[in-house]
């Protein structure tokens, strides 16, 4: 059994995809579910088509050069010819907020502005503008991007997980941007303290958020990054590794 992919939250948990025995199933990583498996060798996740499973043996991973995709947009500046058809739909440009105090510019089409701010786990979010097309787009983001930047990675974000974004933060940045609405979203986590970061697939899902999965194993909660899961085998057994424990773990 191999993990092939991965689904974020957004109106549902976030879910892992895998490939058993020839087939494809999509496990849902709902408040409760129980996980019991052992990580084993990791290589390329290969690709699928529809309910096929092309494996690939190559040691890169989540995926190796023949199985990596290069999205024309992921540093598009707006000086472009608009290569793909998405450009030409209306886009939406917005702020995404982390707690307590971390933010980033962003763009996408108009329809799925919701569904993108809860595929990164943003804890509060404003829409700045709508434009014609992902050109335009791009070029706001650029200049927003100079003072704010439109990149958070994940270990940033799970360091607020038990935290919320600053009121003074926030309400310093709609003064000065304006936003056309803002969203502020609850995900459920219900954690007092920072959850670890890890990579197991051992445990009580607690809740997710965007990509990442809270687990609880043994009395501690660890932050898992669906992504770090890609190209992992599984067996199905607990993890036997030794995990860094939560002072919670203690009490």
């Amino acid at each position: 059994m191999q993990v092939v992919g991965y689904q974020p939250r957004v109106e549902s948990p976030a879910a892992i995809v895998l490939e058993d025995d020839g087939t494809i199933r999509t496990e849902r990583l709902e408040q409760g579910t129980e996980l019991a498996y052992a990580l084993g060798d990791r290589h390329c996740a290969g690709t699928t088509d529809g309910d096929v499973h092309l494996a690939c043996p190559n040691d890169p991973a989540p995926y190796c050069p023949d199985h990596t995709d290069r999205w024309p947009c992921a540093r598009c500046t707006g000086e472009c010819a608009k290569p793909i058809d998405a450009c030409d739909e209306e886009h939406a440009v917005y702020l995404a907020a982390f707690a307590p105090d971390v933010v980033k510019v962003g763009v996408t089409r108009s329809w799925r502005l919701e569904r993108r701010l809860r595929e990164q786990g943003a804890d509060r979010a404003a829409h700045l503008r709508t434009v014609a097309d992902g050109r335009i787009a791009r070029q706001i983001e650029a200049d927003i991007a100079v003072d704010l930047g439109d990149r958070v990675r994940v270990p940033t974000k799970v360091a607020g997980f038990a935290e919320s974004v600053s009121e003074p933060f926030w309400d310093d940045l709609m003064s000065e941007y304006d936003p056309l609405e803002t969203f502020d979203f609850d995900y459920d986590l219900d954690l007092s303290d920072q959850p670890i970061p890890e990579t197991l697939a051992t445990g009580t899902v607690r809740g997710t958020k965007g990509r990442v999965a809270v687990l609880e194993n043994n009395g501690s909660t660890y932050a898992v990054d669906l992504r770090d899961l890609v190209g992992y085998e599984l067996t199905e057994s607990g993890t036997d590794r030794d995990l860094q424990s939560s002072l919670g773990a203690f009490g």
